[in-house]
């Protein structure tokens, strides 16, 4: 098996032929990547179900459907996104000049992924990855060892083994692979590990992307239909056990709120998951017995009081749908991502009150805001910062190519999904072409220099609306 310096200069060595380049091979890998989800669905969700007890409702429209729709979306749009972009701002001493923009590609990158959703956290940045004309090395979390052996089995399949690889192995194999030099490094998962990749980076002088996380609250204010508010709130918290970046946290609401909501609860998730949730088929189960004890220690440190759920079970990894009140800011379910199928709720008293807790907070990955009044979610929206943002619904906002996919601040640095994706990968240059015609107004740079050039050179450079009889995009 060749060292991951060997399989690294490969493909390095590939990429400087300059083989990613064309449309054409680019638009071949994707669909051969395409065809790799296709061909093996029941391979992913099998091994989706070793890992995680996904559900194949789930596992198809979390890791399969999700994947499909960014190829398709980037099949689509490849020939546009390529072209030189030329609506470029021009002043009077560059009118004759060819100014455009060209998307390049960065060259060799790595991309490590997250064990929650173990297929579309790595085959979505490799998307766009591939669409930007990159090679690209996987390295799959050793987590969900179903899926990451799945994975390295494929990608050699159906994608070009001297442009793409998959590395497999534990955390010291990651240390060892971050201390080789990339062209740029996506990372998908903690906030502790995103400081060892930015450190592991900084000697190169490595671009990053950090898809990180974050305690991402749920604000209930306003005249709500509570009901439908229950469906969507259980939907998005406990969809893959609440494993998921993007999960509603914690919900914020006032003391009224709260009361008409948790009955409502109780009676949606009975509807979703029967009598006993451990015995539906639609429950997926904790990742590892070590991420299991992480979540029972922090429901056992909680002073909040249980009111809906709270059972579980070591031996399969089963924690309920657990709901809590009369949890306070200060709470060991306050203190971290819970990351889990345990929601606490917090009562406030107004909206600013209600904004200000969330502004106390660190930036989240996404803010959800559920109220049938404009006015509200609109307000919540001007005065908060969040990596995305949905009004009356939760997680669905992800899966739009359409729309970027990010963190600010602790919850991570830029994004992707879609043409965002195909952006990070890319290294926009600036180019201009130089015309030899308006010599005249370039002898103006030349010295000897005099106030009089001078001054006619600012007025042929000036950017100012109708400084020229034109303007400042041409």
């Amino acid at each position: 098996m060749a060292s991951q310096s060997e399989v690294i200069d490969r493909l390095r060595a590939t990429f400087r032929s300059g083989v990613t380049f064309p449309e054409q091979f680019r638009m071949t890998q994707l669909q051969n990547l395409l065809y790799l989800v296709e061909e093996n669905e029941q391979l992913i969700q099998d091994a989706l179900h070793k890992d995680l007890h996904k559900p194949k409702f789930e596992s198809v429209l979390s890791e399969i459907q999700i994947t499909l729709n960014d190829l398709y979306f980037a099949m689509e749009n490849l020939r546009t996104w390529m072209q030189p972009e030329y609506n470029i701002g021009k002043n009077l001493a560059t009118r004759m000049d060819d100014c455009f923009i060209r998307r390049e590609p960065l060259g060799v990158v790595l991309i490590i992924g997250a064990w929650n959703y173990p297929l579309h956290l790595i085959l979505l940045p490799l998307v766009a990855a591939i669409a930007a004309g990159n090679c690209a090395i996987l390295k799959p979390s050793e987590i969900c060892q179903a899926t990451e052996q799945l994975l390295a089995e494929l990608i050699p399949k159906y994608l070009s083994q001297d442009c793409y690889a998959v590395l497999c192995g534990g955390a010291e194999d990651t240390k060892s692979l971050l201390k080789n030099k990339f062209d740029h490094i996506f990372y998908t998962g903690s906030q502790v590990v995103a400081r060892s990749i930015l450190l592991a980076a900084a000697p190169h002088l490595t671009p990053v992307t950090l898809e990180l996380g974050g305690k991402s609250p749920c604000f209930i204010y306003g005249h709500i239909d509570i009901q439908k508010a229950a469906k969507r709130l259980c939907w998005s918290k406990f969809f893959n056990t609440g494993q998921s970046c993007v999960a509603p946290d914690y919900v914020l609401c006032t003391a009224q709120t709260r009361d008409a909501l948790l009955p409502a609860l109780r009676e949606t998730l009975r509807t979703f998951y029967g009598p006993d949730p451990g015995a539906s088929l639609d429950m997926g189960r904790i990742v590892t017995p070590h991420h299991w004890r992480r979540l029972m220690d922090m429901l056992e440190k909680s002073k909040g009081k249980v009111v809906i759920g709270g059972e579980s079970r070591e031996e399969d990894r089963y924690i309920a749908p657990t709901v809590l009140v009369d949890v306070q800011e200060s709470d060991a379910l306050m203190q971290e991502e819970i990351f889990g199928p345990i929601l606490p709720i917090l009562t406030i008293e107004s909206l600013e009150e209600g904004i200000d807790y969330i502004n106390r907070q660190e930036k989240p990955l996404a803010l959800y805001v559920f109220s049938d009044e404009t006015s509200v979610v609109t307000t919540v929206l001007n005065n908060t910062s969040s990596g995305g943002f949905c009004g009356n619904d939760g997680i669905v906002h992800m899966a739009l190519p359409g729309l970027p996919f990010g963190g600010v601040g602790a919850s991570g640095m830029g994004s992707y999904h879609g043409r965002w994706g195909f952006e990070t990968f890319s290294h926009r240059r600036g180019c201009m072409n130089r015309s030899w015609l308006l010599e005249r107004v370039n002898v103006l740079r030349y010295p000897p220099y005099s106030d009089y050039n001078l001054g006619w050179l600012r007025w042929a450079t000036t950017f100012k609306k109708n400084s020229w009889g034109g303007c400042s995009v041409m």
